[in-house]
């Protein structure tokens, strides 16, 4: 079968299932919903955009008296669908579980989507989005942001998303020497920054006081408080960076045969890893800046895909990215409906860590 009928077949029956998993996701939680109430309220909660509008929001710097100017982007939207649901069923939906159900969805699909390129970049299957630090950088930022709050004048999404991009771009920059950036360098280079910036988290965590709580929440991963603002925030740079990283699945997959042939093939080797790092970088970085750190989907789920549909990545970075929406999506379902909730980051390592001793059974150490 042909690469471009596999990739679209398998990403129709994919997206089939993640709107088989939104709906069940959707209907369980205090209130059981009927599935058809909950595929009508799903509907009705479909947001088109409209128009486009530029906002100029002032962030306060210290002193007091000073303050920066951040533009924005104001959209407006329509709703092209108005089925008869009541009221209150329409709320719940809406309003309460789908803002959480998508949000988890994105989440999924960027780390999915990361890991696939970072498992083909080291030519790892153990490798993830955090390999570089990208997850740590921004624990640093939000818990800077939580356990600060006068020394950082942004939020805790801000500040982790450019803690991401800033671990990312110094792992870079430590690892590249003479224009080259060899892939053993760079590894060893997120090894050393991550636990640097783990220290910084850990101390950041003594100063907290009162906002702990808050900051062990969000290093735990956690999607209890997702809004359609955190969706809006994440969904742009998630599908931008995911569509640049569609765009070189080719050139990945010669990269699999090492940096010498790819070369001799025609792929600018050190141009593709720039944009395939920061691109990777980028869409973790706005993963975790809204959910916090969740562990695990990014390693879990391409490894999966690749033994179902091989390791072509022009098939496997679609479907890996469907799968980790809905792998995340029932996780969150699974964490929110027990006896007590408990934060989605916790149930994906509980699920990850098992499945990476697996791997590591059936794997070389020697190959690593």
């Amino acid at each position: 079968m042909h690469t471009g009928v596999r990739a679209a077949a398998w990403s129709a029956a994919l997206s089939l299932l993640f709107a088989v998993v939104v709906v069940v996701s959707a209907a369980i939680g205090p209130v059981s919903l009927d599935y058809g109430v909950v595929a009508k309220a799903a509907l009705n909660a479909v947001a088109i955009p409209a128009s486009l509008g530029v906002t100029v929001s002032h962030v306060p710097l210290p002193p007091a008296s000073t303050s920066v100017p951040i533009p924005g982007v104001d959209v407006g939207y329509v709703h092209p669908f108005s089925l008869p649901v009541s009221e209150t069923d329409q709320r719940i939906v809406g309003s309460l579980r789908l803002p959480r159900i998508a949000l988890a969805g994105v989440v999924g699909f960027a780390l999915a989507a990361a890991g696939t390129v970072m498992q083909g970049f080291f030519r790892n299957p153990m490798a993830d989005p955090s390999i570089i630090g990208v997850s740590t950088g921004a624990a640093v930022g939000a818990v800077a942001a939580i356990a600060l709050p006068r020394a950082v004048p942004v939020g805790p999404r801000t500040a982790a998303f450019g803690g991401a991009l800033a671990a990312a771009f110094l792992v870079y920059a430590i690892a590249t020497e003479g224009g080259r950036t060899p892939v053993a360098t760079l590894l060893l280079a997120g090894v050393a920054v991550q636990t640097f910036l783990g220290a910084g988290v850990s101390y950041l965590l003594v100063l907290s006081g009162e906002q702990l709580r808050e900051a062990m929440y969000w290093l735990m991963g956690n999607l209890r408080a997702s809004s359609w603002g955190d969706v809006e925030f994440a969904l742009p740079v998630a599908a931008f960076g995911f569509i640049a990283l569609l765009a070189f699945a080719e050139d990945l997959n010669v990269l699999l045969l090492g940096e010498e042939d790819a070369t001799h093939l025609g792929v600018e080797v050190k141009r593709t890893k720039r944009l395939l790092l920061a691109l990777a970088s980028l869409v973790t970085a706005a993963a975790v800046a809204v959910a916090g750190v969740i562990g695990f989907v990014g390693l879990i789920v391409p490894h999966v895909m690749r033994l179902i549909v091989g390791p072509d990545h022009r098939v496997l970075l679609p479907t890996s990215a469907l799968a980790g929406a809905s792998f995340l999506v029932a996780t969150d379902t699974l964490a929110r409906s027990g006896p007590a909730e408990v934060p989605v980051g916790i149930v994906t390592a509980a699920l990850g860590a098992p499945f990476f001793l697996f791997l590591l059974r059936r794997r070389e150490v020697t190959a690593l």
